[in-house]
């Protein structure tokens, strides 16, 4: 099954109209993003649980990259709230689970070979730092061999300089409305744009918070196996 694999092109998936697909699981939805594979996939997805569904010990091989939308998402090893942010390195295992129901984005796939470090963050306690221009702050969550991952939040009426993404960026846009000279993003909102894009991203009064990487398309990942 391939979905939005095509990573030359932009690609723009807004929460209205989303349509969901029942994962193998009983109680555990997909929303598919872009994806490369069968049910063993490169994959990006947000994953719907309901209330008191769980996933049997499992191996990733590839790697599992997860931020919590909403709710309360657990495995053997904690409970993780919105606004956790969890890199599962390759051959990780667990047995996740949520009491009360979640949503989580997820990647799958997509770390390098020698990516090993588990994280776990909880963003709302981590730090933030200024960004490159006013109204910008910044919150790291990830960096590995070019590829860059952190959480970005706009103050209302921010305006960044216009500007190319040599490795592609990818966003989902957390709260509020995300903009460029393209369009309008609102929350919910997945956006993926190719290597050598460039935009002008700004925010009107709302303000914007996203999740944002950059240097990942076409950066050297592991190779997926069934």
């Amino acid at each position: 099954m391939n979905i939005n694999d095509d990573f030359t092109q932009r690609v723009v998936l807004r929460e209205h109209g989303a349509v969901w697909t029942a994962s193998p699981t009983a109680g555990v939805e997909r929303r598919m993003l872009d994806r490369v594979g069968a049910e063993v996939a490169r994959a990006t997805s947000i994953v719907r649980y309901a209330a008191g569904a769980s996933f049997k010990l499992h191996v990733h091989d590839g790697g599992e990259e997860i931020f919590v939308l909403q709710g309360v998402f657990s495995d053997e090893r904690g409970d993780y709230p919105a606004g956790s942010y969890l890199r599962n390195p390759p051959g990780s295992s667990h047995a996740p689970f949520s009491r009360d129901g979640c949503l989580l984005f997820v990647k799958l796939w997509q770390f390098a070979a020698d990516d090993s470090a588990p994280v776990r963050i909880d963003t709302s306690a981590a730090a933030w730092y200024p960004g490159m221009v006013a109204g910008l702050a910044v919150q790291p969550l990830h960096e590995h061999d070019g590829v860059s991952t952190a959480l970005v939040r706009w103050a209302p009426h921010t305006r960044f300089t216009m500007h190319t993404h040599v490795g592609g960026e990818e966003i989902l846009v957390l709260d509020g409305v995300f903009l460029d000279e393209n369009g309008a993003y609102p929350a919910g909102t997945w956006l993926r744009s190719p290597r050598g894009s460039r935009h002008t991203p700004y925010t009107g009064a709302e303000g914007a918070t996203i999740y944002v990487k950059v240097g990942a398309i076409g950066a050297p990942l592991m190779a997926l196996t069934a």
